[in-house]
């Protein structure tokens, strides 16, 4: 086992496969928080643990015909699902690399939800664990009244949320974990990505306090370390 595998390993520590829920919607602090590998490899650790496992992308936008986070599932996974040949796995996709909204506007195209919600009941059927990869940050706008928040809680699905070390995550981190309290939802995990600790002490500094802030104010929810591999 090389040390990253270790690492993961600690991360994810004392958590029970019979506690996973099937489906979670997968966040982040912002856009490049790093969700993409974050759910990748959450995807592989599961499958290691002899889930069946799926990933979907919420809305994918800066794309034509295919997904490009979706590909990057896949190569961390070490596998090809059959249902990302005819899109079940990225049921919306836009050309220009914008929010959803802008993105479909600028398509001259509508959103519509109802296509992720066929998706996940086609995957469950053959799934055990299903992550759906949010576009952007929780308050990213599908519609001028529709945020990206609210898919999970008006589908009443947990919640894992991908924070990071860079400077001003900790501002991002709990304006995000207030949104979820405030809203009564389930926070499943907080995941931390190592990737971006390019300054030691400001990623030690961010990671400890957001530590001590789940302790005290959601102390069930799992912290999950991801390495940077």
């Amino acid at each position: 086992m090389s040390r990253d595998d270790c690492d993961l390993e600690r991360g994810f520590g004392n958590m029970k496969t019979k506690d996973v829920s099937q489906v979670i919607f997968v966040s982040g602090i912002d856009t490049d928080a790093g969700k993409t590998y974050a759910t990748g490899l959450l995807a592989r650790r599961w499958m290691e643990e002899g889930k069946r496992v799926a990933t979907v992308k919420f809305i994918q936008t800066g794309c034509k015909d295919f997904s490009e986070d979706i590909e990057v599932h896949r190569k961390i996974m070490g596998v090809e699902l059959p249902e990302d040949k005819n899109l079940v796995t990225a049921p919306i996709i836009f050309n220009y690399p914008a929010s959803a909204q802008l993105a479909a506007r600028l398509d001259n195209r509508e959103i519509d939800l109802s296509r992720v919600d066929e998706s996940i009941r086609v995957l469950k059927e053959n799934y055990d664990v299903i992550l759906i990869e949010g576009a952007g940050g929780l308050m990213v706008p599908v519609t001028d009244d529709f945020f990206s928040i609210d898919y999970p809680l008006t589908r009443q699905l947990p919640l894992i949320l991908v924070t990071n070390g860079i400077l001003g995550s900790i501002n991002h981190t709990i304006l995000s974990l207030e949104a979820i309290r405030n809203r009564d939802m389930k926070l499943y995990a907080v995941c931390y990505n190592r990737y971006f600790d390019k300054d030691e002490i400001i990623a030690e500094d961010t990671r400890g306090f957001l530590r001590r802030y789940m302790a005290r104010h959601f102390p069930e929810t799992l912290w999950i370390d991801i390495p940077a591999l």
